[in-house]
């Protein structure tokens, strides 16, 4: 994803020799100085005024495996990153085989490049919550996430999923969507894989006796295929865990109002009593039809005045 970037430049480096003299390189030239003398420079910050946006390289959705949960996830910074590289293989291996050159840092883009990111803010989640699962710090990046510029990014949650990672907004976000390993187990029940192929890659048990519908999956965005030109009608089951503050009441609202869609929420207000006490809600969202290939999305946005926890909706007739 394209984003502004920091270059932390020193025009000065110190190596290491017997005392009592230290050797200074500075632009090529060396001299010996003693005490040690160093020049620390401010930091240049380069903006990229059409930041943040999702380069036309990276993938888009919709995910036609499994076509009822929103993909991407999130965005992160992912373009041009100066990043570690192994010395092994050349910066240019790929496009020329006669580079033996060795570099321990090169730029670079991609995926590769934004999950390190969103890796880095997991575990940052984790330092302030130690006790918390995969599933909640999944659901406190994606519900803190920044919309991005629909203008620059006309795919929208096909582009960038919730949006933006927020790292500092992650750590504090008010309510969490918690998925357990069997709720996943019985969404691939659903979705027809077998028994025997889930048992030998959980290492559970898995039967299928029990399945659970893709969009009810206890995912923090909520998404559905419908068939062009048909009238559609669909609800989604959510619970929430209460992470922000023991006594709260949260509002609901839905941002933005789309004309094509009409989209109710039951009940409008949760009223928590307690940490970790969970609430059930339902949304319902309906309309007339979708012209094919095309897509409508709102977020249903849950409020408390200090926390805003928002999870994307999307409904589309996009086939594969």
């Amino acid at each position: 994803m394209g984003q502004s970037s920091r270059l932390f430049t020193a025009k000065t480096c110190q190596e290491n020799v017997p005392k009592p003299k230290l050797v200074i390189a500075q632009v090529g030239v060396w001299t010996e100085t003693w005490p040690p003398q160093a020049e620390i420079l401010r930091t240049e910050e380069t903006v990229d005024r059409e930041a943040p946006y999702v380069p036309s390289f990276s993938s888009r959705g919709p995910s036609f495996v499994i076509q009822n949960l929103l993909k991407p996830d999130v965005s992160a910074p992912g373009l041009e990153i100066l990043a570690a590289f192994s010395p092994v293989a050349s910066p240019s291996s790929l496009l020329n085989p006669e580079d033996k050159r060795s570099v321990r840092y090169s730029v670079m883009s991609g995926t590769s490049m934004a999950c390190p990111h969103v890796a880095g803010v997991a575990a940052y989640v984790k330092s302030f919550h130690p006790d918390w699962s995969p599933s909640a710090i999944k659901s406190a990046i994606m519900t803190t996430a920044t919309p991005m510029n629909l203008k620059k990014n006309p795919e929208q949650e096909f582009a960038y999923g919730s949006g933006q990672i927020n790292p500092t907004k992650a750590t504090d976000p008010g309510l969490v969507y918690e998925v357990e390993t069997d709720d996943y187990l019985k969404m691939l029940c659903a979705e027809g894989f077998d028994s025997t192929s889930l048992t030998k890659t959980s290492g559970q048990n898995v039967t299928c006796s029990e399945r659970t519908e893709v969009k009810d999956l206890n995912y923090p965005t909520m998404t559905t295929f419908v068939s062009a030109l048909d009238p559609f009608n669909v609800t989604f089951k959510r619970t929430v865990t209460n992470v922000g503050f023991p006594n709260s009441t949260y509002k609901a609202s839905l941002v933005p109002l789309q004309p094509e869609i009409q989209i109710s929420i039951e009940p409008e207000i949760l009223k928590f009593g307690f940490l970790k006490e969970k609430k059930t809600f339902v949304v319902t969202i309906s309309g007339k039809e979708l012209k094919d290939g095309s897509f409508v999305s709102s977020s249903v946005v849950w409020s408390d005045g200090s926390h805003s926890v928002r999870s994307p909706i999307v409904a589309y007739s996009i086939q594969p």
